[in-house]
């Protein structure tokens, strides 16, 4: 016998499977969700973490710990205190130099000398005048006689011995006496002043350094013509080094003369150093809007090379 099923239960049956697929599917999607909805709240607490965490670094360095000092750092470079093109007081012709490029030299040594042989000369000339004082003594030898016979003239003339003319003769030649006397020994004197001026013109030729520092330059040699526009030798003065820095015109106030402040030289060299506040401009450059500031700073002994930058750390005063 064949089992007929009747349509209807076909259909309900179709139905059934059907509900049964979009259950199964309503409950996977559902399940997705779930597990999409879990990531993104992950991802967003990992994201949170991370702003949290860079928030908290910034603020480490950015704020400063309770009693600490709040500094600023400008770019400054240290120059020599002094640069000095040594040249002659003289026109001459240079017998030697006595320095070379690198040489330490001390305030007063001689770096150099020009020909001298015509002003030795002249000195050992004028020693002989200014320390001889034969004609002084002779003419004082003269005055003295001159005197006793205008003295013995006028006694005999009282006595009525000698006549007046006698007297105004042996008057004149007292007179005559002394006013030789005076030259002579204004010439002596000329003599010794002469002496004195030719040693100057003597010391002129030989250069000296006019500070402690190390020689950069030699600019001439020895045979060659020394004029009035020429150097010889160039001298740099490093003890102390003067730093020179441009700081931003919102600063200006924060910092005067006699200031203390740390400058850090940048590598080579190394170290924290002190210098002295000497120089702030009270003119401001509008083009860059900074003013200029001089400090001074201690290098005993040429130490610290000048040429070098520096960082120059400047605290605020409110931080003090």
């Amino acid at each position: 016998m064949t089992n007929i099923i009747p349509s209807c239960c076909e259909e309900t049956e179709c139905d059934c499977s059907f509900s049964t697929v979009k259950l199964r599917r309503r409950k996977g999607e559902e399940a997705d969700s779930a597990t999409r909805s879990e990531d993104k709240r992950t991802s967003v607490h990992w994201q949170w973490t991370l702003v949290v965490s860079l928030a908290l670094l910034v603020l480490s360095h950015s704020v400063p710990p309770l009693g600490a000092a709040n500094a600023e750092d400008f770019d400054c470079l240290m120059n020599p205190d002094e640069v000095i093109e040594v040249g002659s007081p003289v026109v001459g012709l240079l017998d030697e130099v006595l320095v070379d490029r690198g040489d330490t030299v001390r305030k007063g040594q001689i770096i150099a000398r020009l020909e001298s042989s015509a002003e030795q000369s002249t000195i050992a000339l004028l020693e002989t005048q200014a320390n001889s004082v034969a004609v002084i003594e002779a003419q004082t030898k003269q005055v003295a006689t001159a005197d006793k016979r205008y003295q013995r003239v006028e006694s005999l003339r009282d006595r009525g011995i000698a006549t007046e003319e006698a007297l105004d003769k042996a008057f004149a030649e007292l007179v005559a006496a002394q006013s030789i006397l005076i030259q002579v020994k204004l010439k002596h004197e000329v003599a010794v002043k002469e002496l004195e001026r030719a040693k100057v013109a003597l010391e002129q030729r030989s250069i000296q350094s006019p500070a402690d520092g190390v020689i950069t330059e030699r600019s001439l040699v020895a045979g060659e013509r020394v004029s009035s526009e020429d150097h010889i030798v160039q001298i740099v003065r490093l003890d102390p080094l003067k730093i020179e820095t441009f700081l931003p015109v919102s600063i200006y106030g924060k910092i005067a003369i006699g200031d203390e402040v740390t400058v850090v030289p940048v590598s080579p060299l190394s170290g924290e150093y002190t210098a002295t506040v000497t120089v702030v401009d009270r003119v401001f450059d509008a083009a860059s809007g900074t003013f200029a500031v001089v400090l001074e700073l201690p290098n005993p002994n040429g130490v610290l090379p000048a040429g070098n930058r520096c960082i120059m750390r400047l605290i605020s005063p409110g931080a003090k």
